[in-house]
């Protein structure tokens, strides 16, 4: 798909576009340092293949990308679930080996979002409860948490159901449109709606629910630009991509233009009440259009 960047002929312009990008590269620094903090907090969840220096400097140059205007405490929450949603992928695509590893993974986080006491020997579960009990010091909170928890079971779940694609050699592979309706364990909803009850981007729950309708079409958009990126690597991981079912590059490319413009039909009406969120959402597809079309996140086994 392609993404134009208008010209600069303004050396004023110029200056205050790359002074603007510095700031964000340092705002990039400082995340990278909290992610490499979280990291050593919880050393069973995070080997060092494949959690190289490419998962943790990619997670927090999204992050600060996204939100090129914020603080390091403002994309804390955000960058350390994308990061969570890194671990739990692993655990769940690569590590586990039974439907009933999986179960406990799934059900150990549920319960975690629910408010239980994580499991002291699954990191994973320790990580997401921190998660939980930073979110809970928000004055909206109380609220919006049911849809906080509606998103970490559509993640959880979605990576059950392409587990479940995977091992089970006697189903029918998914269509690509099934393969997008499951594109919540893609994790950046889950992310979204974490920051957004962080900074306060939304009043009511309706209102989040709102961003988050926004957030899923410009999920399942990061999911195929993703799989660009990343099928030499899932063929060798043994990982499911929408490429392995049947659609050519160009088929991938030409619905995520179809998506992408389905987004702006969802985010447009939203920037007179949610200029940031709006402008947050756009970000996130053009960062990914870029990163994507060069490297992925992970690093090597």
């Amino acid at each position: 798909m392609a993404y134009s960047v208008a010209r600069q002929d303004d050396p004023g312009d110029v200056l205050d576009t790359a002074a603007e990008r510095g700031r964000a590269c340092a705002l990039a620094m400082e995340c990278l340092r909290d992610l490499q903090e979280c990291a050593a907090e919880y050393p069973g969840l995070f080997a060092a293949k494949p959690f190289g220096p490419t998962v943790f400097s990619g997670v927090a140059l999204a992050n600060a990308f996204g939100s090129p205007r914020s603080t390091a405490a403002g994309i804390r929450v955000a960058a350390r679930t994308s990061l969570w949603a890194f671990a739990a992928d692993w655990l769940m695509d690569y590590v586990a080996t039974s439907r009933e590893e999986i179960d406990a993974i799934v059900g150990g986080c549920a319960a975690v979002g629910d408010g239980a006491e994580p499991d002291p020997g699954a990191p994973v579960q320790g990580l997401l409860a921190s998660l939980r009990d930073e979110l809970a010091t928000r004055p909206a909170w109380a609220a919006q948490r049911p849809v906080w928890r509606d998103h970490l079971q559509r993640y959880l779940l979605a990576n059950a159901r392409e587990w479940s694609w995977k091992t089970d050699g006697d189903a029918a592979p998914p269509t690509l449109e099934d393969y997008l309706a499951n594109a919540d364990n893609f994790g950046s909803s889950l992310v979204n709606v974490g920051h957004w009850i962080y900074n306060g981007a939304a009043s009511t729950p309706s209102e989040l629910r709102l961003l988050a309708a926004a957030s899923a079409e410009v999920q399942r958009t990061l999911r195929l630009l993703n799989d660009l990126a990343t099928y030499e690597r899932d063929l060798a991981w043994g990982d499911l991509n929408s490429l392995m079912l049947g659609a050519t590059r160009d088929d991938v490319d030409r619905r995520i233009g179809e998506l992408a413009d389905g987004c702006e039909k969802l985010i447009a009406p939203l920037a007179a009440d949610f200029p940031g969120e709006a402008d947050y959402l756009r970000r996130q597809i053009g960062h990914s259009a870029g990163y994507y079309g060069m490297t992925d996140y992970w690093g090597a086994l």
